[in-house]
């Protein structure tokens, strides 16, 4: 049973369908690469702090007329590219819910958050050669307060012309019902992303409409039937986030998320219609994507 079988006709509108986590491991990588290979991704986020970046960037880059190749901006896992005196003393980020925390608090130094950022753009594009198509935040960091300023004061300076679609993780409270998907936690980063998209988007920044793939990770429900959720009730531009992926011993080490990952990627080869039900990109000669609807 598919996706489309099971939604509304209303529901029908493609969505862009995207994969977290590039190069947080090999196994998680070589997930996103078979489904980028088969068509069942709109595009990828990477995570530019990891050890496997430089290897992972260029196997990427294979695969860029596929797909859109997005930035992932971390402050929670592992460490910085440069000293960060007052977020990392030890060298270490804090965990998620710590750097929630202090933002919440103002007790985070933005000019330092700021110079990470750029650390962490200038790395993604040394080695794709071309700023990201899309930019988000790994543990959604970039709509956290005091983030957010910094990232939108970085990316404004930095980006002149053609700019990257960032990613909003606010959406209609009455979708978010109606999909019945972890309402709870999807309420509360819609909440946290509040006026972020449109800050954004004053600033000359495309944004998608609509958001969607955030789950309580609950073995109980399969995320085959998640994934029928996450569709319903688009927004004009809807976005779905997952994180397929191979689970190996380093994501053991470093993540909670392990063995879903496995899930989600079976999950997302079975679906037979999914290649229908996504957007995908297309880039000019200049390298620039533009969004297409789901193929036939």
């Amino acid at each position: 049973m598919t996706v489309a079988e099971h939604s509304p006709a209303a529901d029908h509108r493609p969505a862009i369908l995207w994969a977290d986590d590039f190069a947080l491991t090999g196994g998680v990588s070589a997930g996103i690469e078979q489904l980028i290979a088969a068509g069942r991704l709109s595009g990828t986020s990477a995570l530019v702090t990891t050890r496997h970046w430089p290897s992972h960037a260029r196997r990427l880059l294979n695969l860029r007329s596929r797909i859109a190749i997005g930035f992932h901006l971390n402050l929670t896992l592992g460490g910085p590219l440069g000293p960060m005196p007052h977020l990392a003393p030890s060298g270490t980020f804090p965990n998620s819910a710590r750097l929630l925390e202090l933002g919440f608090a103002g007790r985070l130094d933005e000019a330092e958050i700021a110079e990470e950022i750029t650390r962490q753009l200038d790395r993604f594009e040394d080695m794709i050669g071309q700023p990201p198509d899309v930019i988000d935040g790994h543990h959604h960091v970039h709509v956290y307060p005091q983030v957010r300023r910094a990232l939108l004061q970085v990316l404004a300076k930095r980006y002149q012309g053609t700019k990257p679609m960032l990613r909003d993780t606010a959406d209609n409270p009455l979708a978010i019902t109606f999909r019945h998907a972890s309402v709870g936690r999807s309420l509360g980063l819609s909440l946290l992303a509040i006026g972020f998209g449109a800050r954004a988007r004053a600033l000359g920044f495309p944004t998608n409409l609509g958001f969607s793939g955030v789950s309580p990770f609950d073995e109980r429900l399969p995320f085959s039937r998640e994934l029928r959720r996450f569709f319903r009730r688009p927004g004009p531009d809807h976005l779905i986030m997952c994180h397929p992926g191979y689970a190996d011993e380093e994501l053991a080490r470093i993540d909670t998320l392990v063995a879903r990952r496995e899930v989600e990627l079976a999950a997302l080869f079975l679906d037979s219609d999914l290649p229908a039900r996504i957007r995908h990109p297309s880039r000019d000669a200049m390298g620039h994507i533009s969004w297409g609807a789901g193929n036939a």
